[in-house]
């Protein structure tokens, strides 16, 4: 199988050397500048150790990448796979989205992009300077759920945020987290049971909280936030997820499903809804179906390139692998430049969400598809 067989025909075949080059490691990609030049030298100790990965080893092949996503889920945030020392200085993100209806009939997905979110509060604990707040929303059953909590889950979030002084910053921004996605369900389910007939609508939510040059990932349901990171050791880049999906046929998932009354027949609850926790879904809630959110936390690295968030429409169609390395190609394109009022940076970026988003429906993901990028600059 040729692994650029799915990337975009580029239109010079000396873009495509530099590409390969760049995916297949060797000297001669230093000939002219790319995107992901000026990578630290890790033949100096002290920047070696400052990249040292998040997960360990970085996987080489795509089965290796599936067995340590296993064993990152299994970990659960375990402190052995944190990176020891972060990229230091200053982070500073930035989204970029593209959205297409598919085969749907409407639109039930909804996404947010706060770049400077640390405008949001008033005040905030003395270690603390920088946040900024991206989220997908994937709604079924209607578009109330995603569009509540898009308008909703960060406004909870500035009012849950920690204040003053904070003995462990890291535990207190996971308690803020859950204690948000559960106002936020809550909010949702109120107005939504006092409603005649009462709204059936649900939604699964991957939201991504920058504090400083930390991570914080919470997810619920099968949308998806991965990493593409370069790996110092086989010089290639890498698909690192930051989200563990939560469907019913999953063990633990589904024990909890069954132990509430519920069922899971054909993969689904009930044999109706196919994620096992969300945001709304009021008929399912005594069924076991949660929206206690997976919380991870994961420290930027100098060799952190872009985050991707996308809910399953996407992923009908591409592998996280695929996605990332469609991305990076569209990135590494000489003829997108700056142009009025956009930077080369804002061209490439939008370029690659829209083509990304159009070759998953020409693939034939028939489902709503939402895509986020966001660039990363240290």
């Amino acid at each position: 199988m040729d692994l650029f067989e799915d990337l975009p025909e580029p239109g010079e075949e000396r873009r495509v050397l530099s590409w390969r080059l760049i995916l297949l490691g060797g000297d001669a990609q230093k000939s002219k500048p790319s995107l992901f030049d000026n990578l630290p030298d890790t033949r100096n100790p002290d920047v070696a150790a400052s990249v040292s990965d998040l997960f360990g080893e970085l996987p080489e092949t795509q089965n290796d990448l599936k067995a340590e996503k296993r064993k990152w889920s299994n970990q659960n945030g375990s402190k052995e796979h944190e990176e020891k020392k972060p990229c230091k200085g200053f982070v500073t993100l930035k989204g970029y989205a593209a959205e297409r209806k598919g085969e749907r009939e409407e639109m039930q997905d909804a996404h947010v992009i706060i770049d400077n979110f640390t405008t949001s509060f008033t005040q905030l604990p003395s270690e603390v300077s920088r946040l900024s707040y991206f989220a997908v929303f994937d709604g079924h059953g209607g578009i109330r759920a995603s569009k509540y909590a898009a308008q909703n889950l960060h406004l909870n979030l500035t009012r849950s945020f920690p204040k003053g002084e904070v003995t462990n910053m890291e535990k207190a921004i996971k308690k803020c987290l859950l204690m948000t996605f559960k106002q936020t369900d809550d909010g949702f389910l109120k107005q939504a049971s006092s409603q005649k007939p009462a709204w059936k609508d649900g939604s699964t939510a991957t939201c991504v909280l920058l504090v400083d040059k930390d991570l914080y990932i919470a997810n619920l349901g099968d949308s998806r936030a991965i990493l593409c990171r370069f790996s110092e050791t086989s010089r290639k880049l890498t698909a690192v997820p930051l989200v563990k999906e939560h469907n019913p046929t999953q063990y633990d998932e589904r024990m909890r499903i069954q132990k509430a009354g519920g069922i899971v027949r054909d993969g689904r609850v009930m044999g109706v809804l196919e994620v096992s926790r969300s945001i709304g879904d009021g008929q399912y809630k005594h069924c076991g179906v949660i929206s206690v959110p997976d919380v991870r936390r994961c420290p930027l690295t100098f060799n952190d390139r872009f985050i991707l968030l996308a809910c399953d429409g996407l992923f009908k169609a591409f592998s996280p692998e695929e996605a990332i390395l469609f991305v990076a190609a569209i990135l590494e394109d000489e003829t997108l430049t700056a142009r009025t009022g956009k930077t080369s940076q804002d061209v490439r970026f939008e370029t690659a969400c829209n083509r990304l988003a159009n070759e998953a429906v020409r693939r034939g993901s028939a489902d709503n598809v939402t895509i986020i990028l966001v660039a990363i600059s240290h």
